[in-house]
């Protein structure tokens, strides 16, 4: 995406799970990276709670539906923001941005990058690193819980948690990822707000390592037999229930691959 310097857009930033708003080797590095190649923009990373570790939680435990509300409010009342900004996002950071944009229409997201976002959701746990307690505790309950009320309304992953051998319960319970992709119903506002975005960028990692299926972060999704269905093969996007082919016709939609895995690229 090109970044234009000479109106320095405010730029909003949103961390994956594991990490947090503002670690030295986490986004604080991404910030300071925007902020060296295009000077005088003004960085915004989502913040939920009053530290990097607590927020760093937030991105396990919480209601993300509570949580994009709050960064609603946030960027609202940003001074620096005022009336537009651009969205770049990691991992599940990436989908709660998207939701955002859906959501919130003030301020005006322009465009948005997503970096191996899990757009069609996930049908197994992410892995976790040998030390995360917090996350191995998470992903044993997952599957056995995640489409509780308890889990539902407090584990974030559990919200965009999709198995395919669950569907209908999927459908039925899940407080999130159905919504935001109009899997029930249609809301229109929600097309409408994915059709006002001048890009959207969906970057999908060549060694991903975290996301099942991989293609995910491309908006694919496993089929009745098992098999990955890409987005232009799936209902999503022939009856245009996103207006994600509005875009993709429109040009202002790019598919990207790099070569990476899914955590590496800043790290």
């Amino acid at each position: 995406m090109n970044l234009d310097a000479s109106n320095k857009t405010p730029v909003v930033i949103w961390h994956g799970l594991g990490d947090s708003c503002c670690e030295e080797m986490g986004m604080n590095k991404i910030k300071k990276f925007i902020q060296e190649e295009i000077p005088g923009t003004y960085v915004y990373s989502a913040q939920l709670a009053d530290s990097a570790y607590k927020d760093r939680i937030s991105g396990f435990y919480g209601n993300i539906n509570e949580q994009i509300d709050k960064i609603c409010n946030t960027l609202k009342n940003d001074v620096n923001i005022q009336d537009e900004y651009y969205g770049l996002g990691f991992s599940q950071g990436g989908l709660f941005l998207r939701a955002l944009h859906q959501r919130c229409p003030y301020p005006r997201m322009k465009k948005l990058v997503t970096f191996g976002s899990p757009h069609a959701g996930i049908a197994s746990p992410p892995p976790c690193k040998n030390s995360d307690m917090v996350c191995w505790g998470i992903n044993k309950a997952l599957v056995a819980y995640g489409y509780t009320d308890m889990f539902q309304r407090s584990v974030v992953p559990a919200q965009y948690y999709k198995s395919p051998n669950e569907l209908e319960r999927y459908l039925e319970k899940s407080i999130f990822l159905p919504d935001i992709n109009n899997e029930l119903l249609i809301n229109q506002t929600y097309v409408d707000q994915i059709k006002k975005l001048e890009k959207l960028v969906l970057i999908h990692f060549m060694h991903e390592n975290v996301l099942d299926p991989k293609k995910s972060s491309w908006f694919s999704f496993y089929g009745s037999d098992n098999e990955v269905i890409s987005l232009k093969n799936s209902t999503l996007y022939k009856d245009d229930r996103l207006g994600l082919k509005y875009l993709d016709e429109n040009n202002r939609i790019d598919f990207l691959e790099i070569p990476e895995m899914h955590a590496s690229l800043f790290c």
